[in-house]
């Protein structure tokens, strides 16, 4: 290589300094760009395994909309099923339990329906529900749009939705219900006591809460798998989704559809449901990868069954223990990325750690890993006699063995109904109800089939509960669903409460009907394609016979009163 030449080397010290002065008064606007990719890029890098700052943002915000949709129902429905005037007061309910241990309100009658009720004021009652759907509606849309939670809001809830349930009698007694209660349990146990930031440095997530929700759907699924393998025989020949999609107890569109497909397809269901049920939860113990692929199945078997009827939010609430099989790096393609987002606080907390230059903890975190390990100790004891359930040949499912259902047994559809029947509830103003020309008119409920020509419903997660209580009357008898009746005698006085609750009321605006009967039907969907659905025509039904015998109110009048049911006004 030559060397510089003189003049070259003379101008070389000029030059840097003309250079240095010029690069002192420039605004330092690429030291900016240079330290802003680097935020950028701090920001950026994927979020390290075993940390559940996100996963606990996702389930505080699936469990309030669960619990949004359920009060959401009780403020919607809760007067006319158990309110002053209801099919099955809730007063009249906690009355009998007063009276049967003791007349007296004691820890006894407590435990066996613990309900704030029991501190109110009976007499009014529609109130006391209302305001409990209320506060309930409040405290769960903060939580679902602020990702914002603490132990106080979150015990709120529970001992709401807990009061609800302990006097909604046959309303309020199906597995989900159960089911929430022990999800929103488990979910005051992921919150820090009175903070309300999403990202809480002090309380981090605990690993024995996220297990404790990995415990809980490993028993959900299992318990629905071995009820129907125990149940009824067609599970075990895969037959069984040869009937569901019809004789569910309220189909949707899609399972009209559903139900003509080959056989061969609802064999390969039933063995896909057995393998979802019955194998694919012990892949949780299997590692990190295979827990989030049991998370993954999990979560699209719920969003199959989802959009293949309207189960009420049972699929959507068996969702949320699922998503505590993800941890922050799976779930981070959720969050923004934004310097100040939580992905970049977690991201912040994880390099800490990962440098071991964390703050020092204080002392109430080992109060609380205290209560964690206490609340571990308490779900292993509870769960004794769950899985002692399992174990037995006799299985039971849905089940609570403590009054505060914290740990309950579950299981769905161990026997499949093979036809679909259907009480179709008729009104007539003739007065005598045996005359042939007698005009008798239907009432349409909000979901439950009825209508020929009316296209299923979608209602999921919503849920009505009368429609739901329907179909299981109609595989019974009047005799063993009183409040049907009772429902017959609020149709007969055409109590705007009551017919709220029904979508085609035929008596709107006219004077009420004088007779009620209830009429037995079988339905079957029509054939897609076919004559019948080319008339537009979803069902086709056939009379079985009289569900209950034509009634009026003057011959209701003794009924109602040994039931302590007030007697609706003579119209």
């Amino acid at each position: 290589m030559a060397a510089p030449s003189a003049s070259e080397s003379t101008e070389q010290p000029a030059l840097r300094r003309r250079k240095a002065a010029e690069a002192a008064t420039r605004p330092p606007t690429e030291g900016r760009a240079t330290a802003e990719i680097k935020e950028g890029t701090e920001a950026d890098t994927p979020l390290q395994h075993g940390s559940y700052w996100l996963t606990r943002i996702v389930l505080l915000r699936f469990i309030a909309l669960i619990y949004f949709v359920a009060f959401l129902v009780a403020f919607h429905q809760n007067k006319q099923l158990i309110g002053d005037r209801g099919l099955l007061p809730c007063r009249l309910h906690l009355e009998n339990i007063k009276q049967h241990f003791g007349s007296k309100i004691g820890m006894d009658a407590i435990s066996h329906a613990p309900t704030l009720l029991w501190l109110l004021d009976w007499s009014h009652m529609d109130t006391h529900l209302d305001n409990i759907a209320l506060v309930g509606l409040a405290i769960s849309t903060f939580i679902l749009v602020t990702g914002c939670a603490n132990m106080v809001l979150m015990s709120t809830l529970w001992i709401l939705y807990h009061s609800l349930v302990a006097v909604g009698q046959i309303w309020y007694s199906f597995g989900w219900e159960s089911q929430l209660l022990e999800t929103g349990f488990l979910g005051i146990f992921l919150c820090p006591v009175w903070s309300l930031s999403r990202i809480p440095e002090k309380t981090p997530p605990s690993r024995i809460v996220i297990w404790a929700f990995r415990w809980f759907i490993f028993r959900i699924m299992l318990g629905a798998g071995l009820i129907k393998i125990r149940g009824d025989r067609c599970w075990r020949d895969l037959t069984c989704m040869n009937y569901h999609y019809e004789t569910q107890p309220v189909p949707n569109p899609l399972a009209y559809f559903m139900h003509r497909n080959p056989v061969l397809f609802h064999q390969f269901e039933t063995l896909f449901n057995h393998l979802i049920e019955l194998v694919v939860p012990f892949f949780m113990f299997l590692g990190r990868r295979m827990c989030l692929i049991h998370g993954v199945l999990q979560i699209l078997f719920q969003v199959l069954l989802i959009l293949s009827g309207n189960l009420s939010f049972l699929n959507w609430l068996t969702i949320v223990p699922s998503l505590a099989c993800f941890d922050d790096a799976s779930l981070s393609f959720l969050f923004s990325s934004k310097e100040g987002s939580v992905k970049h606080q977690v991201s912040k907390l994880q390099a800490q750690e990962s440098a071991g230059d964390g703050p020092p903890k204080p002392y109430g975190s080992y109060v609380r890993q205290l209560v964690n390990v206490t609340l571990g100790v308490l779900l292993i004891y509870l769960s004794i006699p769950v899985i002692l359930n399992l174990l037995n040949s006799r299985q039971v499912m849905n089940t609570s063995f403590n009054p505060l259902r914290i740990v309950n047994t579950y299981g769905a559809f161990g026997s499949i109904t093979k036809e679909r029947t259907e009480v179709i509830i008729q009104g007539t103003s003739s007065s005598d109800p045996n005359n042939p020309s007698a005009v008798w008119e239907e009432y349409e409920f909000k979901c439950k089939p009825g209508n020929l020509t009316r296209r299923p419903c979608v209602i999921s997660p919503y849920h009505y509960r009368l429609d739901w209580l329907m179909w299981f009357a109609a595989f019974q008898t009047y005799e063993q669903n009183e409040w049907v009746i009772h429902l017959a005698g609020k149709l007969l006085a055409n109590d705007n409460a009551t017919t709220s609750l029904i979508a085609l009321n035929p008596f709107l605006g006219k004077k009420p009907p004088r007779w009620i009967k209830g009429e037995h039907f079988k339905y079957k969907f029509s054939q897609p394609w076919g004559t019948h659905a080319s008339e537009g025509k979803w069902w086709i039904r056939k009379r079985i016979g009289p569900y209950f015998p034509p009634v009026n109110l003057p011959g209701l009048k003794k009924f109602f009163q040994s039931r302590s049911w007030p007697v609706p006004p003579t119209p």
